[in-house]
């Protein structure tokens, strides 16, 4: 992990920072789709988290977790950071019922989904503690969940533009179904966890916990280390989205997708045109 901080701060953010954030609140908060980056993009990840930070500060909502995103090392910056971080807020956390969840994805924009395996932080992460090794990760109470991470966001090359974009824009997330809990997580071969995702019936990816870089107890300690560093120490109740564990799948308004996790459950979801947000 970097020395390199990027927590908040109260000094006023710069003006075109400031304008990224509200072009890409104004756009999803009328589930819109943007033609371009609206500005310059930050020159590092450090000033992209100022942007989301920008932005989280301005959604009609309160955070209650953070997805994991892996950074390819042909894209990583000067901070080191193999991974990223994007906010999961409360009204778009649903709970898998069995029947098929809608999922909002924004028309002209990006969308996908990812098969994901998700941490639920059972006790506070302590005060004061920057950085975390995936051993202390995994000794951290936490309790383990199948679900899938909802990737929309209303600029369609996020993902090309690179990591750079993609935490200025909430981490391109747009929402995390959560499924049923694989028990005693800690315990168990990571080799075991496997997972399938199909779209339309047909399936586009198959992997599981290994597939995650360093596994679940590596993205894991990312998360607790960046968000120490950010002023944002994660706290019991809060949910962490590990990273795609089958890869990223194209969905569009009016397909379907089914995630299937082997020994633990199904997911079904289906993709909705996102629609203008109101509060809470």
């Amino acid at each position: 992990m970097s020395t390199v901080t990027g927590h908040k701060d109260d000094t006023p953010a710069p003006p075109e920072l400031a304008a990224i954030a509200d072009r890409f609140v104004a756009a999803r908060r009328r589930g819109e789709a943007l033609d371009a980056f609206p500005g310059h993009i930050p020159d590092d990840l450090v000033t992209a988290y100022r942007v989301q930070d920008l932005a989280i500060a301005q959604w009609p909502d309160r955070v209650v977790g953070w997805k994991v995103g892996y950074i390819a090392p042909e894209r990583r910056d000067a901070s080191g950071d193999e991974r990223l971080l994007g906010p999961i807020f409360a009204r778009q956390l649903w709970n898998a019922t069995g029947s098929s969840t809608p999922i909002p994805v924004f028309v002209g924009g990006f969308g996908a989904v990812e098969a994901e395996y998700v941490l639920r932080l059972d006790a506070d992460a302590p005060d004061g503690k920057l950085d975390w090794t995936p051993e202390e990760a995994a000794a951290l109470p936490a309790t383990l969940y199948i679900g899938v991470e909802v990737a929309s966001s209303p600029l369609a090359t996020i993902n090309q533009l690179g990591p750079r974009v993609v935490v200025s824009d909430f981490g391109n997330n747009n929402g995390l179904i959560l499924g049923p809990e694989v028990p005693d997580w800690t315990t168990r071969d990571e080799a075991g966890l496997l997972a399938e995702t199909l779209i339309e019936g047909t399936s586009v990816g198959t992997g599981g916990a290994q597939r995650l870089p360093g596994g679940l107890r590596a993205a894991f300690a990312f998360a607790l280390s960046r968000s120490a560093r950010r002023g944002r120490p994660l706290k019991a109740g809060e949910y962490i989205a590990t990273g795609n564990a089958t890869g990223i799948h194209d969905i569009a308004a009016g397909q379907g997708a089914r995630i299937v996790f082997t020994g633990y459950g199904t997911l079904d979801c289906h993709a909705v045109p996102a629609r203008q947000e109101t509060p809470a």
